[in-house]
Formats: structure tokens, C-alpha cells, sequence
């Protein structure tokens, strides 16, 4: 019997040991970037003419983001045949389609996009480099880049060398490819390398179509303000910008509702302006706005009963007119709106908003009172864009409000008035908010634009300085606030941006690195300084 048992606990365990042979739990992870092994041409070659080039690997790899990562440089005509595409493989086989320029240094820059095919290990920056002359270039630039406005720097700018010679013009940037073509490192620094000596532009895209060509409308910018000389011991710090582009009106005209059309542009249209010239009778009555949010202005008018408009569209130069057709018969119905969402903070504005322009107000028509039924004093302003009133008072802590605007509180532009509309909001302590007193060390000039940003990238609170002073920010919700300082050089209290052809570099924006934190019933004391 205890042989029976011995003999069935052996082969029990006999069997087990087998399974777990079978059955591998693994080794550890493979950490290993794939190891480039052989190369034909080889690795830097000179005098290359060949049109076809082999990389192999002492692994499986597969490229990833290729279209987005690869940079050639100098840039090809046309673009190279390159595999694997989507499938494992232990080589990269390119196929060059265009002619190579004599005595040049070509680099094949992958940047991220070659990774092993089981775990996703990364080749970074992994190039290829070959020569069509005797030599390698070796000569290299680099420096940094940033955003000029925002904090947040967009992935994977373009840094391009255009060579400066006797046939030089400043707009070769928007109709030919550059002369070398390099990448950021990592999200501030950048570098292009492999290069000869010579006389360049320096200039910085985001590229969006990938063409190594400057496209106003679509890319952001940045440039060196003066030619660079290769070999050199400078960094060059790029600052990437948008330029404003020329007023333009891209598409028609558009009828949204009855006497009310809409025109959208491109570029600054803070001097655009139509105009009616179609006959109208006597009481014909138009008014234009801006939308708050989009490109476009608001034409609105009554009193005009013809099935089309002519209408004249100028600014600094004339445009030519427009005919637009009018097929609406039903003008648009006013929706008046509060901006008070049960809590009105201290620092916040009562404002009725409005889809079209308020005209007028008749007070005797608003009831607005307190928790004690006290009726409140107030003040009421039209906005300039004539899409809401404010109303102003002395808002009282810790209190209950009530505001009924009567039918006929409200005329828009169309004699429409509005509905019968209740708001009750209340208002909270001091003790809600938190206040923050900031000194600013280092500021190399005035004036300057201290900003003051919430969690959401929202503009807080902005004060104009002439000079140094504290600055005070009071009754602000709880939250982790950010300080920007903007160099107003031309003293017009806006940021202005840059322009190429003008050699014209945008206005200077510094983040502070710190972050203040603001808790309810608190007073920060805080000092920053610029290293």
C-alpha cells in the first residue's frame, strides 16, 4: 500500500515539474534598445552613389511615427521609399528617388520612431549619415526654443538653415526647401548638425504639412534677427510665434437670419467695416459688432425689404463688393441670459447677456433687491459690443439678491423686448477668498503687463506697471494662481507678436517658475525674481 503511494506522489510530482517546464513565467524585461549592426552603404560613407541603403539591426524593430519623425537634411524633392512599414523586421531598407547634390553631407535623422517590436524600446535619435564628396561635415548649431506666448511649446518644431549667398532674399523661406534641416533634443533644446561652413538664416517652423516651407496661415515662427556664421560657440534661442496674417475674406458673406448677416475674415479686422451700398429708405438702420469668441462680424438691420443686399466690405484698402440673397423671413428671437450661477463672487459682475445687440434699458422695469427685500442701488452699463449689460452695485457679504427684469427691461436692436426673467444669487465672505501681495524682482525695463493666471490658463486679474510696486490681487477664489509678465516695448498695455519680412520679433513673455497657492482665508506674501 505505501509503495502504491509512493509510486502515485512521484509521478504526481513528476507531472507537475513538467507543467512548469511548459509553462515559462518569463525572464526580465528586456530593457535594451535595438543595436544598429551593419549598414550599405557603411555608416558615414563618402563619395555615395547609390540609391539604395540597407541599416540592420541585432533585433526585430518597426518604425513608428515615421512621417512625423524622420527628418532629412538637406531636404529631398522627393520624399524616399522607406520599409518596413507596419510589419517587424531586422532591417530599414531606403530607396532614394532623387538626384543628391554634389559634395554634401546628407543625415537621415529617425528621431523616435525606431523601436524594438516586443517591448517598444526606443533607438532615440537614432541618424544616418553619408557624404556624396571627400568629406563628413561636422560643423554643428544648437540653442534653445520655446513658445513665445504660451507656456505649453508645441512637439517637435523644425529648425532649418537656409544657405546665405549672392541670389539671397528674405523670402526664400515661403518657396524653397531649406539647406540643413535639425530637431529638438528634447522639449527646449535643439540642434543641427553635420553642417558646412557658410553664412545662414536661421529660422524655426511648427510645420504643420511637413514641407519645409513657411505657410502664414497655418505655421508659427521663429528666426534668428540676424545670419548665423558656421563654426560658431553661440546658442541661438528661438522664440516661435504666429504672425497676424493680412485681412482677408475667405468665403461669402452669409444670411443667418432675417437683417442679419455675418462675415468672416482672416488676419487684424479691427479696421474692417461694411457698408450698405444697395439703395434703402429712409429708416433703413444697420449696426455692426464683433463676435467676442470668432473671426467674424455681425451685421444687423431692419427696415430693408428687397430679396438681395449689395454691400461694400473696406478696411485700410478697398475689397470688392458683395451681393449676398436674402431668404429669411423671421428675424432672430432674443435669448437673454444671467452670468450669475447662484453664487456671485466679490470679484465678479452681474451681466445679462444677449445673441443680439441690446439697444436699450428701462430701469423702471428692473427689480433688484437683498435679503431684506432693501431695494439695491445700482448702475447699468450697455457693452461696447452691445451683447450684455452690467450691472453694478455694492455687494454686501453673506447676503441673498434678487433681480426681476419685467417685460420691456430689454430692447434689442429689432424693437424686440424680453421675457419676464428671475435671478437670485447670494455672495460669500472674505473668508471664502484668499488674497496674494507680489513683489517682482529683476525686471530688466518698464512698463510691463503682470498677469495673473488660474488653473485653467484663464487671465485672473491684469494690472499695467509703470515701475516697481507691489502688486495686490484681493478676493480670489481658492486655487494655484501663475504670474506672467509681459515687456510692453511699444507701450500700447497689449502683447504684440512678431513678423519675419519686418525683422520684427515679438514682445518678450516671461512665466514664473513658482506657483502660488492661494487657500480660502489667506494672505500670500510673495516674491519673485527673473534669473
Amino acid at each position: 500500500m505505501s509503495f502504491r503511494i509512493f509510486l502515485f506522489l512521484s509521478m504526481l510530482l513528476l507531472t507537475i515539474s513538467c507543467a512548469r517546464r511548459g509553462r515559462p513565467e518569463g525572464g526580465p524585461k528586456d530593457e535594451d534598445r535595438p543595436i544598429m549592426v551593419k549598414t550599405e552603404p557603411a555608416f558615414k560613407s563618402i563619395h555615395f552613389d547609390t540609391d539604395e541603403i540597407k541599416i540592420y539591426f541585432d533585433e526585430y524593430i518597426k518604425l513608428d511615427n515615421l512621417t512625423s519623425q524622420l527628418i532629412i537634411s538637406p531636404p529631398l524633392k522627393y520624399p524616399p521609399i522607406i520599409s518596413p512599414q507596419g510589419t517587424p523586421s531586422k532591417k530599414i531598407t531606403i530607396k532614394i528617388k532623387d538626384t543628391l547634390l554634389e559634395n554634401t553631407t546628407y543625415t537621415f535623422n529617425f528621431g523616435q520612431s525606431v523601436i524594438d517590436n516586443t517591448e517598444g524600446n526606443v533607438l532615440e535619435n537614432f541618424k544616418y549619415i553619408f557624404s556624396t564628396g571627400d568629406y563628413i561635415d561636422s560643423l554643428e548649431v544648437g540653442g534653445t526654443i520655446k513658445d513665445a506666448f504660451n507656456l505649453k511649446m508645441i512637439e517637435n518644431p523644425t529648425l532649418m538653415l537656409y544657405n546665405v549667398t549672392e541670389n539671397f532674399n528674405d523670402s526664400i523661406i515661403y518657396n524653397e526647401k531649406p539647406m540643413y534641416v535639425g530637431s529638438t533634443i528634447d522639449s527646449v533644446n535643439w540642434n543641427i548638425s553635420n553642417i558646412k561652413a557658410g553664412r545662414y538664416l536661421l529660422v524655426a517652423l511648427n510645420d504643420q504639412s511637413k514641407n519645409y516651407k513657411f505657410n502664414q496661415k497655418e505655421d508659427k515662427i521663429g528666426f534668428h534677427s540676424t545670419y548665423i556664421n558656421v563654426p560658431t560657440d553661440s546658442s541661438y534661442n528661438i522664440s516661435l510665434f504666429r504672425e497676424i496674417l493680412p485681412l482677408k475674406i475667405p468665403s461669402k458673406p452669409k444670411e443667418i437670419s432675417k437683417g442679419h448677416i455675418i462675415f468672416g475674415y482672416e488676419g487684424d479686422g479691427k479696421n474692417l467695416e461694411v457698408m450698405p451700398i444697395s439703395k434703402t429708405a429712409e429708416d433703413f438702420k444697420s449696426l455692426s459688432t464683433f463676435d467676442i469668441q470668432k473671426d467674424t462680424l455681425h451685421y444687423w438691420y431692419k427696415n430693408y425689404d428687397k430679396d438681395s443686399i449689395v454691400m461694400s466690405i473696406v478696411s485700410d484698402v478697398p475689397f470688392d463688393t458683395a451681393t449676398i440673397k436674402l431668404k429669411s423671413k423671421e428675424i432672430d428671437s432674443m435669448v437673454v441670459n444671467s452670468t450669475a450661477n447662484g453664487v456671485l463672487h466679490l470679484r465678479d459682475t452681474f451681466k445679462l447677456t444677449s445673441n443680439v445687440p441690446i439697444m436699450k434699458v428701462d430701469t423702471t422695469k428692473i427689480y433688484f433687491i437683498n435679503k431684506d427685500s432693501v431695494p439695491v442701488k445700482y448702475q447699468y452699463v450697455i457693452a461696447k459690443n452691445r451683447n450684455n449689460i452690467a450691472l453694478n452695485f455694492k455687494k454686501e457679504l453673506l447676503n441673498n439678491y434678487r433681480v426681476e427684469f419685467l417685460p420691456g427691461a430689454v430692447t434689442d436692436f429689432f424693437g424686440v423686448v424680453n421675457d419676464t426673467l428671475k435671478v437670485k444669487f447670494s455672495t460669500k465672505k472674505t473668508s471664502n477668498y484668499s488674497s496674494i501681495f507680489l513683489t517682482l524682482n529683476n525686471i530688466k525695463s518698464y512698463p510691463i503687463i503682470v498677469d495673473l493666471i488660474n488653473e485653467k490658463g484663464q487671465i485672473v486679474e491684469q494690472k499695467y506697471a509703470l515701475k516697481g510696486q507691489e502688486y495686490k490681487f484681493k478676493n480670489l477664489q481658492p486655487s494655484r494662481y501663475k504670474i506672467r509678465i509681459i515687456y510692453d516695448s511699444n507701450r500700447n498695455k497689449i502683447w504684440d507678436t512678431g513678423n519675419y519680412l519686418l525683422k520684427q520679433q515679438p514682445e518678450e513673455v516671461y512665466y514664473f517658475s513658482g506657483i502660488i497657492e492661494a487657500k480660502a482665508n489667506w494672505e500670500v506674501i510673495e516674491s519673485f525674481s527673473i534669473n
